[in-house]
């Protein structure tokens, strides 16, 4: 499935909000996009298509893996990075080819208040060195007409890139992706081996992804517009502030540059934008770590369900659903958990008659099940999150693991009254 055809999809099945009126890229698209949760495709940003919430939710992303809702954990937990990629000569991408780079003709957003500047924030930042590729999501910076700031994590896959780079005193060419099949945007958001995230993606997607190179050498798949250079190895700027998925705003850092000097697109293109703390980011941030918790806990107990919650930023929380076989199966998944996705500050371990999806009825899972001094297990003075506000200066925490299941020898106690059919 194409990037066109998920949009055309959304809309046959209702599920697209357009707006054809003029719409400002300073925070009037974000505050709609905001307000409307759903997928909302923007006729007129600055005369350009804009998309916002493209995968702003489970039932979005369970429609690009062909499964229900339901289903999402058991699809990314079984599926490998072992799927086809085929390197092509043509592309819709090169409908347009512009040599002289302007970056303020992209509808670039403006999301909040304290915005540092304007922000590509879906863009994929795809960068080759050394015989080695990566592809990965930055939030990138509008810091000249031809310049971005990216913000390069350490010690992640395109800071290592950059790092070495750096070193032998050269740049770092990459190209930056905006708009492609939501399969791969997805793909490259997961922690895979180095270089398999378009495998990956074609696994996901059961079909190959095809990829062309760039005048840099860098090779990508076909999307609606790729901006093409190289991080410089010596130049710096300022970078943000930015509102990450807490809804807070992150510290400004000297973060490298990032020189344009090709822009390709489609005739007409259609800009994705990602609303930072907004749902699309959320699940973005949250989803690929599901899989991970959930092959964690089945190597302690049996598992049936993950979900990282929105109230939890898709990020710091988890509920996790198991079959409790032993009294200390639910404590054993607690460490499993923190183990698998250690940016984890909150997990609750809840039984299979719970829907971990519906918040009212975990919580009711805690209120019943229960009992602080036994089934509250808190771990001081580990590693967090750097994203979470609380966290000590250090980057420490505290977790907090909360055993929600019933107690066996007195599972009669928690049987839940049903009204029967007649």
């Amino acid at each position: 499935m194409t990037y066109r055809d998920f949009i055309d999809q959304l809309r046959e099945n209702g599920k697209l909000v357009e707006v054809p009126q003029p719409v400002s890229p300073r925070f009037e698209a974000s505050r709609i996009a905001k307000k409307t949760k759903a997928p909302v495709l923007f006729h007129d940003i600055s005369g350009s298509k804009v998309i916002m919430n493209l995968l702003g939710s489970r039932d979005e992303l369970a429609s690009m893996l062909g499964v229900p809702k339901e289903e999402i954990i058991r699809k990314l937990s079984e599926v490998s990075p072992e799927g086809e990629v085929r390197i092509v000569s043509e592309s819709p991408t090169l409908e347009v080819i512009e040599n002289e780079v302007d970056l303020t003709r992209l509808p670039i957003l403006t999301h909040y208040e304290k915005d540092g500047a304007p922000y590509i924030t879906a863009g994929i930042v795809v960068s080759e060195y050394g015989g080695v590729m990566n592809a990965s999501i930055h939030r990138l910076m509008l810091a000249g007409k031809d310049k971005l700031a990216a913000r390069l994590v350490p010690p992640r896959h395109t800071y290592l890139l950059h790092k070495k780079a750096v070193e032998k005193g050269e740049p770092l060419p990459v190209a930056i992706v905006i708009g492609c099949d939501p399969t791969i945007t997805y793909a490259t958001t997961t922690r895979v081996p180095v270089g398999k995230e378009f495998e990956y993606a074609a696994a996901l997607r059961g079909a190959p992804v095809e990829l062309f190179e760039c005048s840099n050498g860098v090779k990508v798949p076909h999307s609606e517009i790729v901006l093409e250079g190289y991080v410089d190895p010596v130049e710096k700027v300022d970078e943000g502030p930015f509102v990450d998925i807490t809804g807070t705003y992150d510290m400004v850092r000297k973060e490298p540059v990032i020189r344009i000097t090709r822009v390709l697109h489609r005739k007409d293109p259609i800009y994705h934008g990602i609303l930072p703390a907004g749902p699309e980011h959320l699940l973005m941030m949250g989803v690929p770590y599901e899989p991970r918790i959930y092959r964690a806990v089945g190597e302690v107990t049996t598992v049936k369900n993950v979900v990282l919650t929105e109230g939890g930023c898709c990020y710091l929380h988890a509920v996790v659903q198991i079959k409790k076989q032993t009294e200390g199966d639910a404590k054993n998944a607690i460490m499993a958990a923190f183990a698998a996705h250690t940016s984890l500050k909150h997990v609750v371990i809840v039984d299979e008659d719970i829907n971990i999806f519906d918040p009212a009825d975990v919580e009711f899972a805690v209120a019943t099940r229960v009992k602080g001094d036994m089934d509250i297990l808190i771990i001081p003075n580990v590693r967090g999150s750097s994203l979470d506000p609380r966290g000590a200066p250090d980057g420490t925490t505290t977790k907090v693991g909360i055993d929600a299941t019933k107690v066996l020898i007195e599972k009669e106690n928690f049987e839940r009254a049903v009204i029967p059919e007649e």
